[in-house]
């Protein structure tokens, strides 16, 4: 194995594993040490997700998105879960190849599941290995935040709830602020839409965040519209298997773009709101926003550039752009102004976008 600290890339890093944890018959996780010089880089909110190069002898590898079920709050080390898939290759390989002291090759911490405050009262809701970023959220909001934490966490059975002797930790420890519920299909069945509102409906003033198999989370967004909570209080976190390499260095697509002299006749006028600064930039109506960012420099929120990891979602506050690939997004969310900065190419001349 190489060293960790030895870069493949100017985005990535190889991270040793320091510990492998057998959560579950079907589920492991994997805890990483991060060197002191890159701590920085890979810094992460509650619910955001790591991007691991996987190995593979037909392909020379696979990038597969885990999330992060560590708190960054509660001084865990970064640690992704990872719950075998049928025919999964990249899942399957971890859980029967990963060893304490291998390296893997990761990007750094990226996505958008996680809450603006930890102070909110928190519905949180999870199904299977779902509960990865849900679990992140939650010991966060109990760790560093100071409302109520409600949990309703689907699974097949008993032996397949991941996490089951922490959460029992935190319940133990936060009896006043934690109630966590149980839902076992082999007890209770697959949960509807109905049964679920009932639960919901004392909680319509809380923050749900969502992670789970798109069944589960379609029953929990119709149970949560049926009680009446606001669009911008419902949170789902969704991945899709990447066909790209988003470990591929981007500079040979961005040739010309990063010439500032230059001024494409073919463009829109953009300004951009990126951690508090606003950039004015040009925008070549065949080239994504995430593409002209990349060229001047500006350090935006990106993984797959796929449009299926959500990492670069942003908000539209004046103009209009066309996406190629949005089913990521919810109709809800693209109402809302929601688009894909990776997917985005503008239609109107000139637009305002806030990140």
């Amino acid at each position: 194995m190489a060293s960790a600290d030895a870069r493949r890339s100017s985005r990535s890093l190889l991270l040793r594993v320091s510990e492998v944890i057998e959560e579950t018959a079907e589920a492991r996780s994997l805890v990483f040490d991060v060197p002191a010089d890159a701590a920085d880089r890979f810094s992460y909110r509650p619910g955001q997700f790591l991007t691991l190069r996987v190995p593979s002898e037909q392909t020379g590898s696979v990038a597969r998105c885990y999330s992060l079920a560590s708190s960054p709050v509660a001084g865990h080390r970064p640690k992704v879960t990872v719950k075998r898939t049928r025919d999964g290759y990249a899942s399957n390989w971890l859980c029967d190849n990963i060893a304490v002291g291998d390296a893997i090759e990761v990007l750094p911490p990226a996505g958008t599941f996680t809450p603006t405050s930890l102070d909110h009262d928190f519905l949180l809701w999870a199904a299977g290995s779902g509960i990865t970023p849900v679990m992140s959220i939650l010991e966060s909001a109990l760790a560093a935040g100071s409302g109520q934490v409600t949990l309703c966490y689907a699974n097949r059975d008993e032996s397949a709830v991941i996490f089951a002797d922490r959460l029992r930790e935190l319940a133990a420890r936060y009896p006043a602020r934690l109630t966590i519920v149980h839902w076992l299909e082999s007890l209770q069945g697959l949960p509807t839409a109905a049964q679920l509102a009932v639960f919901a409906a004392p909680f319509t003033g809380y923050e749900s965040f969502l992670c789970g198999p798109a069944p589960f989370m379609d029953a929990v967004r119709a149970a949560l519209t049926e009680v009446g909570v606001p669009r911008e209080r419902i949170h789902a976190e969704v991945f899709s298997s990447l066909s790209g390499d988003p470990f591929q260095e981007p500079e040979a697509d961005l040739a010309g773009l990063a010439d500032t002299d230059s001024d494409p006749a073919d463009a829109a006028d953009v300004a951009v709101e990126l951690d508090g600064a606003v950039h004015q930039l040009r925008w070549p109506r065949d080239r994504t926003l995430v593409d002209v960012m990349l060229a001047r420099g500006l350090d935006v929120p990106y993984s797959c550039r796929e449009g299926e990891c959500g990492s670069c979602a942003c908000t539209v506050l004046r103009g209009e752009v066309a996406m190629d690939n949005a089913g990521i997004l919810d109709p809800e969310d693209i109402d809302a102004g929601y688009i894909l900065g990776c997917q985005a190419r503008p239609l109107t001349d000139e637009l305002e976008i806030r990140f």
